[in-house]
């Protein structure tokens, strides 16, 4: 069952572009990495996106960002898809404070969310990009150049029909292991265990990325340090629950 912590963005069907893109494997099958759900914004998010967005938000364009000047440091960039409320994002940044953060939500409430803990907690490693991540990574972001991508507890979508519009298929992996740098990570999450066993076999069929892990934990691996458990993956583990992590790197 889908919670408040789930991000908005799901996978939807892979429909063909334009034939101009016909010769770029990547553009002939645009994964729309969303569907928008906006739900009810808050006046407290709307008062923190009012404020905080003119000074965290990047707009999405056809143009790559240079990180340094983004952040206005050099320092390792990691980028998430799909925050939820953004409780999780912001403790990662809160213990990681020498990494760059470049977070991509379409939910509105929860990007006021963000930009609210953002303030509250006063963290300058956070730029946050409303808008379809594929297309930001597709468009913004460099090639070879990324830390680290998070992808957590994204929406199962259980029924068997629906599986093609979950998030983790093998054009969104390999889109993403080209924008990683040689070394740098990609960290899935999720606690509906036939769709963890499919991110470790999309994960695996990626030529660029490699398992952090071996066999001996059936391929998955034990939650890093810093990710934090949400209160619903608490209760979760209380129920019997499991989580799944699967943290792969570029090679």
């Amino acid at each position: 069952m889908q919670d408040p912590q789930r991000d908005a963005i799901d996978g939807a069907d892979l429909p063909a572009d334009s034939a101009t893109d016909q010769d770029n494997p990547l553009a002939q099958r645009h994964i729309r990495s969303f569907v928008l759900r906006q739900g009810r914004v808050s006046s407290a998010q709307l008062r923190y996106l009012d404020d905080m967005m003119p000074k965290i938000g990047i707009e999405h364009r056809p143009q790559l960002l240079d990180f340094a000047a983004t952040f206005g440091r050099e320092a390792p960039t990691v980028f998430e898809i799909g925050f939820g409320m953004g409780e999780t994002s912001a403790k990662i940044a809160a213990v990681r404070p020498d990494t760059n953060f470049i977070e991509v939500e379409v939910h509105t409430p929860g990007v006021g969310s963000l930009c609210k803990l953002v303030a509250e907690g006063n963290l300058g490693n956070i730029r946050i990009i409303q808008h379809d991540a594929v297309e930001v990574l597709r468009d913004m972001i460099p090639e070879n150049s990324l830390a680290g991508a998070h992808i957590y507890f994204p929406d199962p979508w259980p029924k068997k029909r629906h599986h093609k519009r979950r998030l983790v298929q093998p054009p969104l992996i390999a889109l993403l292991a080209s924008r990683l740098a040689p070394g740098g990570y990609l960290h899935c999450a999720t606690d509906w265990e036939e769709y963890a066993v499919q991110m470790l076999e999309v994960l695996s069929a990626e030529p660029l990325l490699e398992n952090t892990v071996d066999n001996s934990h059936g391929g998955f691996a034990p939650r890093p340090d810093y990710r934090p458990l949400t209160k619903f993956e608490q209760r979760g583990i209380r129920l019997g629950h499991g989580v799944w992590d699967v943290i792969f790197r570029r090679k």
